[in-house]
């Protein structure tokens, strides 16, 4: 079945009317410390959850979402949801968006029209977010499958040539689909990658100075005191689950702390970082579509799939492939010369974190445009 169908998001009152009901009956836990320093402080979260229930419109967010032309497909027995906006160029350079965790392919909704003047942008949910769910089997949490499904969905919009831009899990797909379709690949853009791989080795310091000694600080102390969450998704998803699936209070606060632990630095609080209605609207499609329990199986897979790879020798050296270019901001921990081959485009930002798309959508727009631009 290569059939392309129009889709449009329409989530059921009952949806909603549920939402607001578990709202309202969260049992709230005791804190000890009332900061950030043990998670997400209760006063904080309930002012969000309070908003979400009574002052948030989610018809106004998914009518604003609704313009974007939107499509499902099926690659592989897997539902495949994307964004596709043609520019009016005819001859615009095709450019494959891919996301990360927590998040969807909404989180460029504030750059798609910006780069629609001069791309044909795709911008598809990863298996088990958003609307690429529900799940239909195991596996999907391997990069590569998803890398080589994304092939397959250019081939069926007729792109036989890209450019690629990918973020946190979605940079690691942009990096395979690189190797795996170098012939294809315009080049490969990068924000949201890390000073190295989190369960591996810290980051030496000698030799490091100025920003890069901080960002390997920064690191160093995400390894120690930031992998939690990873640690729970990557070895026990479906205990969980069950929580996320049935709080949409726990969901808000799972990704809520992400959000403050990892936009920028200078931001004492996620929603000075974001804004709010978008916060609140990644965190609505993780609960409207059960993202949450099937992204963390997304984890556990990618991570089972890593190890499988370390165990076979694969010593994490990139090959030579289509020209590369990384955009680093305040909140990421990305280090030159730690990096596997060459990096041709290299900005830094002293603004913007993990999120930039939603942080500084100016700031991604101009890297990727210098980055594509006049080099196809």
């Amino acid at each position: 079945m290569n059939e392309i169908e129009r889709f449009r998001i329409a989530v059921d009152q009952a949806e909603l009317d549920d939402l607001k009901d578990r709202l309202n009956r969260t049992r709230w836990p005791r804190e000890v410390t009332g900061d950030w320093s043990r998670g997400a402080p209760v006063a904080y979260l309930k002012g969000l959850a309070e908003y979400w229930a009574d002052g948030f419109d989610w018809r106004a967010q998914e009518a604003e979402l609704n313009k974007f032309p939107q499509f499902t497909t099926e690659i592989d027995g897997q539902t495949i949801h994307f964004l596709h906006v043609r520019s009016a160029k005819p001859d615009a350079l095709p450019l494959i968006l891919t996301h990360g965790w927590p998040s969807s392919p909404f989180e460029f909704r504030q750059v798609i029209d910006e780069l629609a003047v001069d791309f044909h942008l795709v911008v598809p949910s990863l298996p088990g977010y958003g609307f690429s769910t529900p799940v239909r089997g195991p596996g999907w949490g391997n990069l590569f499958r998803v890398a080589q499904a994304w092939t397959t969905l250019m081939d069926r919009l007729g792109y036989e040539r890209f450019g690629v831009h990918g973020t946190d899990a979605g940079a690691g797909v942009a990096g395979i689909l690189s190797m795996i379709a170098a012939h294809r690949v315009a080049g490969v853009h990068l924000t949201g990658t890390s000073a190295g791989m989190p369960f591996g080795p810290g980051v030496d310091l000698d030799g490091l100075s100025g920003k890069d000694r901080e960002r390997g600080e920064r690191f160093n102390r995400f390894q120690s005191d930031g992998l939690g969450y990873l640690h729970l998704q990557a070895t026990r998803p479906q205990t969980l689950a069950y929580s996320l699936n049935d709080s949409p209070t726990g969901q808000l606060a799972w990704m809520v702390e992400k959000f403050a632990e990892w936009t920028d630095p200078a931001k004492e609080t996620p929603d000075q970082a974001v804004d709010l209605d978008h916060l609140l609207t990644a965190v609505s499609l993780f609960w409207f579509t059960g993202a949450g329990a099937s992204s963390a199986h997304a984890t556990y897979e990618g991570m089972e799939a890593y190890r499988q790879l370390s165990q076979g020798g694969w010593d994490g050296e990139a090959p030579a492939g289509p020209r590369r270019g990384i955009a680093v901001f305040a909140g990421d921990t990305t280090i030159r010369s730690l990096q596997d081959g060459p990096v041709e485009h290299w900005s830094e930002y002293d603004t913007g974190g993990h999120f930039p798309a939603m942080e500084v959508p100016g700031l991604l727009v101009e890297d990727l445009r210098s980055f594509f631009l006049g080099n196809r």
